[in-house]
């Protein structure tokens, strides 16, 4: 399936129990992998753009915890994981848990591979079953993350100068 609203689709994949979405942007890959490193930059990009972000921690380091709190409509949305692995600027590996529901957290893999000076993201998000994969994806998980890639582009054009 591809989706977007921005310059280039979404693709999403179902291998298995997985989630595989990878997007381009005409960005070079450390300014990529930067971008997912720091609150400065997260908060400026990740989820919907009806939600606000009330609270952001990143200790992007191995062993470091992440979490996020977006809100809306006066409820509040939490995430949160742990940073497993982390080669700059190719690869990371968090967990990730949405904290209202009651599973493990899952395990997901960013890589970022730049050619002539775009770089493709790939993100691996690995789930239990394919019971609860077809369960995110019913979330609204895939409108989520087309808006959250379209405004992590547009945050690579202003750290571009564009």
């Amino acid at each position: 399936m591809a989706a977007t609203t921005g310059r280039y689709p979404l693709e999403i994949t179902t291998p298995g129990t997985q989630i595989v979405m990878t997007r381009v942007f005409d960005a070079p890959r450390e300014l990529v992998f930067e971008a997912h490193t720091s609150c400065e930059h997260v908060s400026r990009w990740w989820g919907p753009r009806a939600f606000e972000t009330k609270s952001c921690e990143l200790d992007f380091s191995v062993g470091g915890r992440w979490r996020i709190v977006h809100g809306r409509d006066g409820e509040d949305y939490a995430f949160s994981g742990e940073y497993k692995e982390i080669v700059r600027p190719e690869r990371f590996v968090w967990t990730f848990a949405y904290e209202s529901h009651d599973f493990e957290p899952g395990v997901e893999e960013f890589t970022f591979e730049e050619h002539e000076g775009r770089t493709t993201l790939t993100t691996r998000s690995d789930f239990p079953s394919a019971e609860l994969r077809d369960q995110v994806l019913q979330s609204g998980m895939v409108d989520g993350a087309i808006e959250t890639y379209d405004r992590l582009e547009e945050h690579l054009e202003e750290l571009a100068g564009r």
